[in-house]
């Protein structure tokens, strides 16, 4: 499954924890590449910073990202995935406790494939990773 990986966009551990835990209790196997803010993310989509020389052919089967974020927040990522023709139909997945209209419909506007709002509840997290089918896409 590495050609299939997930691209999880967090700055919050304990986040990052729940949704790894939440996505290996579902049965998602694909690999996860955790990065802590959108400039990483931006990194490593297309192979600059940090992550210079990765192969920008092999893109994340979908990134999960989250909206509030140090450096560069959630919006201006979907955004520069948006603008660029390498990533322009990459899956999206919003991921964020932000429960503002505004955030979820300039995620829309944006382009992003589906806006889901973190749960508290760690079951009802698990039943919404367990509702995401990967296989078909990109």
């Amino acid at each position: 499954m590495k050609d299939k990986t997930i691209l999880l966009v967090e700055d919050n551990p304990d986040d990052v924890k729940l949704t790894l835990r939440a996505l290996k209790k579902s049965n998602i196997k694909n690999e996860v590449i955790v990065v802590g803010d959108g400039v990483e993310a931006v990194d490593y989509l297309f192979g600059t910073g940090k992550f210079a020389g990765r192969d920008t052919g092999i893109l994340p089967q979908v990134v999960l990202l989250d909206l509030k974020m140090p450096k560069m927040d959630g919006l201006e990522v979907l955004h520069r995935i948006r603008a660029d023709e390498r990533t322009r139909v990459l899956p999206v997945v919003i991921l964020t406790t932000s429960s503002e209209d505004k955030d979820k419909v300039d995620s829309y506007k944006l382009g992003a494939n589906s806006y889901i709002r973190k749960p508290v509840d760690f079951n009802q997290f698990v039943a919404a990773c367990s509702s995401w089918d990967f296989t078909g896409w990109y």
